[in-house]
């Protein structure tokens, strides 16, 4: 079933029944006790809307409802290493905290009676609400069980067992609508907490929980209180005006973890992976949020959306589209919150803060990544706009390889080739740092080649 064959660590499945010793009891205690705790409580609404009395009832769906449960345990044969068992591990204790504390400090009430069943389907519906009761609503907890046990299946699939592994959960997630256990709100929520469990524990690099690191920069205070700034608002208008309103808290929640990547998490918050795409997670968690940055991009470049050559076959753009890079061997991509997907091209990924000046260790780290991109051939250096970040990249290029011997005499070149560049005081810090540790890696400067 595993798309390729992978080395499998020893004692995995000892590893994986510890996880499954610690889960279980937490799992079943934690959720009665939502259930009891809540059943006390004489303040619990709902949230259904008009349409839903139109989801039919469809008893049979009760077995793949039930089949999350079998998918729980087998997920753990899956992972080949220690660390793949632990990040499934991790996952799925940090949903099960995530929906817990939401189902205690806001439950909600499924309101729908559901018919006397006979038959199998009557019974297992039976044995469900023996343990089940109808106030764990939003985020649903299946759900976001669901979307955690999804990645870590599909990963492990191909072929034939792939589309077998994506149409069984797209039953499962049906399910929680046709048994009549959770109201539609519980579904959209359950699906950004999961994605926010893949986040917290990325399949790669390490969890930004442990790597964060307290911004000193005052401007990207600023920047962060303004996307947090944002988030209060969509959610103040969301619970404002509820019902088709109740889609913006999407989008503050994509703003609130931008706030949080200016703050805490730095680039690495967005999960740019090394050939350029984004998780899984932070795409659908960051949605709102990207598209409005692709929209802005497009916006700001219409008037002069080619690149322009600086120097040498370096060339200084915007992140490109589908196929606006065809004339390039190598990207060089500044860009952190938008995916750079350019098939049968070299690419580096030197993501960096938007509207935030990197440091002259980044800047030096660009220049030798140009420098190496152009044995491959003309380069292009991108990021969301290619006014700054990558205009700063590659004036770092042009002082550390010696085409400029100063920090005045590369601006002036890349404003020649690309008049839109804005680079502030900080880029201009960032680039006397450059120049002042660099070695000329080329001979000669720019008007001796």
């Amino acid at each position: 079933m595993t798309p390729a064959a992978v080395v499998r660590e020893s004692g995995l499945w000892k590893r994986g029944v510890l996880w499954l010793l610690l889960l279980a009891p937490l799992f079943f205690g934690t959720y009665g006790f939502a259930n009891w705790f809540t059943g006390q409580r004489d303040d619990v609404g709902s949230l259904v809307f008009g349409w839903e009395r139109h989801i039919p009832l469809l008893p049979w769906t009760i077995i793949p409802y039930w089949s999350i449960d079998l998918l729980y345990g087998l997920a753990f044969l899956l992972p080949a290493t220690r660390a793949a068992v632990d990040r499934l591990g991790l996952r799925l204790l940090t949903a099960q905290v995530i929906c817990i504390s939401c189902f205690l400090l806001w439950p909600l009430r499924f309101t729908f009676e559901r018919p006397a069943l006979d038959g199998l389907f009557g019974v297992m519906f039976d044995v469900l609400m023996g343990f089940d009761k109808p106030f764990n609503q939003a985020p649903s907890l299946h759900i976001t069980l669901l979307v955690v046990l999804w990645a870590c299946f599909v990963q492990h699939a191909s072929g034939f067992w792939r589309a077998v592994v994506h149409f069984w959960f797209w039953l499962i997630g049906l399910s929680v609508l046709t048994t009549w256990q959770h109201h539609f709100i519980d579904v959209p929520t359950g699906m950004l907490a999961g994605f926010l469990c893949l986040w917290l524990w990325p399949s790669e690099g390490r969890s930004r929980l442990f790597a964060w690191c307290l911004a000193r920069d005052p401007r990207r205070w600023r920047l962060a209180l303004r996307y947090a700034f944002g988030a209060a608002l969509c959610s103040a208008l969301a619970i404002h005006f509820g019902g088709f309103a109740l889609w913006l808290l999407w989008p503050a929640l994509s703003l609130l973890m931008v706030a949080l990547n200016y703050t805490l998490f730095d680039a690495k918050g967005f999960q740019k992976r090394a050939d350029g795409s984004l998780s899984a997670a932070s795409t659908w968690l960051l949605a709102p949020y990207l598209l409005g940055a692709w929209i802005n991009s497009r916006a700001w470049t219409r008037e002069h959306p080619q690149p322009d050559e600086v120097a040498d076959g370096v060339w200084l753009g915007r992140i490109p589209g589908k196929g606006e890079a065809q004339a390039f061997a190598a990207i060089a991509d500044l860009c952190a919150e938008l995916p750079c997907r350019v098939e049968g091209k070299v690419y580096r990924e030197l993501a960096s803060l938007d509207l935030i000046a990197p440091s002259s260790e980044h800047c030096l780290q660009a220049a030798l990544a140009i420098e190496d991109l152009r044995r491959h051939g003309p380069v292009l250096v991108c990021c969301a706009l290619g006014y700054s970040r990558s205009a700063t990249a590659i004036a770092a290029w042009l002082l550390h390889s010696g085409r400029c011997r100063s920090v005045a005499e590369a601006v002036s070149l890349l404003r020649q080739a690309h008049p839109q560049v804005v680079l502030g005081d900080a880029h201009l810090r960032a680039l006397e740092g450059v120049l002042s540790r660099s070695t000329p890696t080329v001979g000669g400067s720019l008007h001796g080649q």
